[in-house]
């Protein structure tokens, strides 16, 4: 590939703003100096754009320089030759800096020159040559919005946001065109638009609180609360914990406490989340009553049966140093008492680490919970760290017959078994050392031991 030489002409001009933009520096004025720089990047913006028309940022830096030291047609003529270049592919991406060409050819007409005839037909030029079918900009039909909002035309206002609308109803258009008719105050027209807007998108929580809370400003509780209560029956929110907080929190402010109650009891019958169940508890707690306390602590114990299940075991003892502070705060010793044996055992247990190709990658230490009913429901948990100590009995005990010295007994490097931060005292219904080595047909021996552990309990995953 062989590069494009450029023409003589070219690089004698080259050299003689070179040499005249030293000249300048050296004997000339301050004015003279800031006119050969301006005309040097002027003529760098030039062959920039020359080189590629569609180089959009070059344009936006031309324009500027041009804007500032230029009459107004100078500066129409250059915004024309930059708006020409429309991108070639019709993708968003490559349309977002040439969009701003248009943007600011509108603001220089309305801003500076003050013409505002010309203003409007940039921006309707400008919507022309969008294609709306592919992508559309929700920016420049707001502008152009307010811009004749400004111009005290609100038909034609009102026509272009339809428009937009129309062809591609988008969030940030709704919202914008809801925001208009707030400020005229045209109430009616708001619910036609929010109605338009939940068709259009459902999921959008937003839109839900904030077409209640216009009802709600005007007195219109029955309409809020149809419209919440279509709002959490909807099967798909982007977050519907919000909304049903806000539900519940504006029948609590209507002193519909009933209501509230029945929600959250609706609310768990969709999710037995642990942050629900608390909310419900402080609820109950914040209602001026005799039985307070008491419906607080028996959602507290609800809750508690509810999510004895739970795997995020982290969650339920959220739950339960909940159900503690009540406890503190309100309770008697013995509730607390009760409280604090629910409470979980941390201990710290050890897992295999597996690498991406299937390869062992060493150990990883964790944190686990044991809750007493745990404990209960697997015997095996004892079963194991018995066997563990007497394993580590015998070695202790050949420790000190081969050497005289006690010795601590240290977990093999096949054990698989993970460590624990806390284990059970030894019982007397440990197994006994076994006797002398002349009676093998009594003896079990330590392998067998594990066997039979395992064998009878299962193998169990920690």
């Amino acid at each position: 590939m062989t590069l494009k030489a450029e023409p003589e002409g070219m690089l004698r001009l080259k050299e003689l703003l070179r040499n005249y933009t030293i000249f300048i520096k050296k004997y000339g004025d301050r004015r003279g100096i800031e006119d050969v720089i301006s005309s040097k990047r002027r003529f760098q913006y030039k062959e920039e754009v020359k080189a590629n028309p569609h180089n959009h940022d070059a344009w936006l830096d031309y324009l500027r320089l041009v804007e500032s030291d230029a009459d107004t047609e100078t500066v129409r003529e250059v915004y024309e030759r930059a708006i020409a270049n429309i991108p070639p592919i019709q993708e968003k991406k490559y349309w977002r800096r040439y969009i701003y060409l248009w943007i600011s050819y509108a603001l220089h007409e309305e801003l500076v020159v003050k013409d505002l005839e010309r203003t409007r037909q940039v921006y309707q030029a400008c919507l022309a040559v969008i294609p709306h079918k592919k992508f559309i900009f929700a920016k420049i039909w707001l502008l152009y919005t307010n811009f004749e909002i400004r111009q005290k035309n609100l038909p034609l206002a009102r026509r272009a946001m339809g428009s937009a609308i129309g062809k591609c109803p988008k969030n940030k258009l709704l919202k914008g065109y809801i925001e208009l008719e707030i400020e005229l105050c045209e109430f009616g027209r708001c619910r036609e638009l929010y109605e338009k807007y939940l068709q259009f998108n459902r999921a959008n929580y937003t839109t839900w609180i904030q077409f209640a809370r216009m009802e709600i400003y005007h007195g219109e509780t029955d309409r809020a609360r149809t419209i919440l209560d279509l709002g959490v029956r909807q099967p798909r929110l982007d977050m519907p914990e919000i909304l049903w907080q806000f539900y519940i929190d504006f029948e609590s402010s209507q002193g519909e406490f009933g209501n509230a109650r029945n929600l959250y009891k609706w609310l768990l019958q969709r999710t037995q989340n642990v942050i629900v169940w608390i909310s419900y508890a402080q609820f109950e707690l914040s209602i001026d009553s005799p039985d307070r306390v008491q419906k607080c602590r028996q959602i507290y114990e609800e809750a508690n049966k509810c999510t004895s299940s739970c795997k995020e075991k982290e969650q339920r003892l959220k739950l339960l140093n909940s159900w503690k502070d009540f406890e503190k705060e309100f309770g008697s010793e013995g509730n607390m008492e009760r409280v604090s044996k629910l409470l979980p055992e941390k201990v710290k247990r050890r897992r295999t680490l597996t690498a991406g190709g299937g390869s062992d990658a060493g150990w990883e230490e964790y944190y686990d919970y044991i809750f007493p009913e745990d404990t209960a429901n697997q015997p095996n948990l004892k079963l194991l760290s018995m066997a563990k100590m007497w394993k580590r009995q015998q070695e202790t005990t050949a420790g000190e017959t081969a050497t005289g010295e006690p010795t601590a007994g240290e977990t093999t490097a096949g054990e698989t078994m993970l460590e624990e931060t806390t284990s059970p005292p030894p019982s007397s219904e440990q197994p006994a050392a076994p006797p002398g080595n002349d009676s093998h047909k009594n003896t079990v021996t330590e392998t067998e031991q594990e066997n039979m552990i395992f064998n009878n309990g299962g193998v169990m995953e920690i």
